[in-house]
């Protein structure tokens, strides 16, 4: 179980890393938004660092997960609550792209890592 766990953290942190790194190095462009006002694209650029660091929080966890319950549900809180924003800015402002709508449901679903995190703790004897 832990392994699996460790395997979907990976892959999941892949995820918001890739799409992060393309917004610090590519601003508002990959999303068709070239025409935006420049602190926009500011904003966008450093919110993708911020969610860079989460990436990497992620992964750092990996090796010691049964023991990570506390940063796994800080990085989860951030997902999630990073994901109403979205939900809430489709609401009032309209749909975004597709690949904005699978991270949104990825985010909203994360809360499932903390109950797999515990079961982990619970098996090794952890947190």
């Amino acid at each position: 179980m832990k392994r699996a766990l460790q395997i979907a953290l990976g892959l999941l942190a892949i995820i918001p890393g890739f799409f992060a790194l393309s917004g610090l190095l590519f601003g508002a462009a990959p999303l068709g938004g070239e025409d935006l006002p420049a602190p926009v694209d500011n904003q966008l650029r450093y919110l993708s660092g911020v969610y860079l660091l989460v990436a990497f929080l992620a992964i750092r966890i990996i090796p010691r997960i049964e023991k990570e319950g506390a940063t796994l549900t800080l990085i989860v809180a951030a997902l999630f609550i990073g994901a109403l924003g979205r939900l809430y800015s489709t609401l009032v402002v309209g749909d975004p792209l597709p690949q904005q709508i699978a991270g949104m449901a990825l985010e909203l679903g994360s809360p499932v890592l903390i109950i797999f995190q515990r079961m982990v703790a619970k098996q090794a004897g952890g947190q």
